[in-house]
């Protein structure tokens, strides 16, 4: 599974040629959500709300 980034603890991955729909992990602490990557919306899981707020922030920042 690769890394695609790291900030503040947070660790965001894509695994390749996983389930639809294209979307990343980030993982923070004991907590892991899965955001779809066209729409920024969650597809399962959660995050601490700041935490939310830095990967939706990177996430709409690094797909246009």
């Amino acid at each position: 599974m690769p890394k695609v980034a790291e900030f503040n603890r947070i660790k965001n991955y894509v695994y390749n040629g996983e389930h639809r729909p294209p979307h990343i992990h980030a993982i923070h602490n004991e907590f892991e959500v899965l955001l779809e990557i066209e729409t920024g919306e969650i597809y399962a899981g959660d995050l601490p709300t700041r935490q939310f707020k830095m990967v939706s922030d990177w996430l709409s920042g690094n797909t246009e």
